[in-house]
């Protein structure tokens, strides 16, 4: 069975790691848990988790166990890291909703049978019930606060003002990996790099009271060529979920990658072998477009099955190609037709506001039917349905189709 460090660095997805040739002896003669923490601060996943749910796939591959830890807890806090506003509390009800959700969505990159099963913890079993003094009085010992307010996770929000609600999310990170430590030998936390100071401060807090034994391994953020977090649509974030972001929007967003960031995402996001992700990455000219074809298929199916995917790649194909059918465009279905092509272009969702439907207008962006509308009063009318349905475009790679 291969080695889980060796496979990580063939594909690059090691950003950070804590006492790295300690972890190189470990994943050589020991099979062991390893955890992968995600707040239910939202009803999906999204891309951002992408990245670490392929690394804890590799880890199980490799024959390690996943624990998957759902925090039910740490999301009445809510994780200060790369924010500049306090994040929204969430009531309990909102948790145990979006915690069922999450759970449904991590099981397709992950196996729950088998030898090393992958098992799901919710640290709100944990947490919820802690005695805070005896808790601080135990723990707190170990937190330096100089150390802490120099921590990356923390730096944004200390423009803004750090509340002593939010300093506590660290010590509750790290008290959940000595937990696991301590009750289910877990020895490794991976994460996104954003996490690495509150992965770090764990690995600290179980070497000072067991002196050995724990890890830290972060994998790169998905950047795009300008060096931003990839996963933006015209709807917002880029969601696991078929309901926030439909198999075709998914499909499209990865189809319509810059081809320098072909690489990068076939070798993250893909279980393709290297020797080919390369060799896709080095097409020349027009050729690029298969492997962006390739690494959109090989991603909507493994997030949303392959019937979606083979649906999704029609629906692109009929668009772009004059194949196939429209069927698993997004679509919306109109009360009636009598409306201002400003109204149809809100309530489709390629613009959230009249003003930016305007905008878009104005500045050639949108289409109707392949004919370019610049008048902002346009009407919509019978013959702009000849088939039952019309297709408004906005630029060149976002599809909407309106129907009667």
């Amino acid at each position: 069975m291969e080695n889980v460090f060796d496979v990580l660095k063939q594909r690059d997805l090691i950003k950070q790691i804590t006492y790295e040739e300690e972890f190189k002896k470990l994943a050589q003669e020991e099979k062991f848990s390893v955890y992968l923490g995600i707040d239910p601060t939202a009803d999906s996943i999204h891309i951002g988790h992408f990245i670490p749910l392929m690394m804890m796939s590799y880890f199980q591959k490799c024959g390690h166990r996943p624990i998957i830890l759902i925090g039910g807890g740490t999301a009445f806090i809510g994780d200060p890291s790369g924010k500049t506003d306090m994040r929204k509390m969430l009531s309990k009800e909102d948790i145990s909703h979006n915690v069922d959700n999450i759970i449904k969505q991590v099981s397709k990159f992950i196996s729950f049978e088998g030898e090393n099963a992958a098992i799901i913890v919710n640290n709100g079993d944990w947490i919820l019930d802690l005695n805070y003094m005896e808790f601080i009085r135990t723990y707190g010992i170990y937190f330096n606060v100089n150390h802490m307010l120099d921590a990356e996770c923390f730096k944004q929000r200390m423009e803004k003002g750090l509340t002593f609600f939010e300093l506590n999310y660290m010590l509750m990170q790290s008290y959940d990996f000595l937990h696991l430590f301590e009750e289910k030998g877990c020895k490794v936390e991976i994460g996104g790099d954003d996490q690495w100071s509150n992965m770090l401060a764990g690995v600290d807090l179980i070497r000072k009271i067991h002196k050995n034994g724990s890890f830290c391994v972060t994998c790169p953020l998905l950047l795009n060529a300008e060096g931003k977090k990839m996963g933006k649509t015209v709807s917002g974030a880029l969601w696991l979920d078929p309901k926030k972001t439909s198999p075709y929007e998914f499909y499209q967003y990865w189809r319509n990658i810059q081809d320098n960031e072909v690489y990068d995402v076939l070798r993250m996001l893909t279980f393709i072998p290297m020797e080919e992700v390369k060799r896709l990455s080095l097409l020349p000219g027009e050729e690029i477009n298969k492997a962006k074809k390739i690494a959109a298929y090989e991603i909507t199916k493994l997030v949303h099955g392959e019937e979606e995917a083979k649906k999704a790649e029609e629906a692109s194909n009929a668009l772009f190609e004059g194949q196939g059918d429209l069927d698993s465009m997004p679509s919306t279905k109109l009360e009636s037709i009598d409306i201002s092509i400003v109204d149809a272009i809100v309530l489709s969702g390629i613009a959230p506001s009249k003003g930016q439907a305007k905008t878009l207008i104005s500045q050639g962006g949108i289409s109707l039917n392949d004919i370019k509308i610049t008048d902002i009063s346009y009407k919509l009318s019978s013959q702009d349905f000849k088939d039952g349905y019309a297709i408004l475009k906005k630029g060149k790679k976002v599809f909407h189709k309106l129907e009667k």
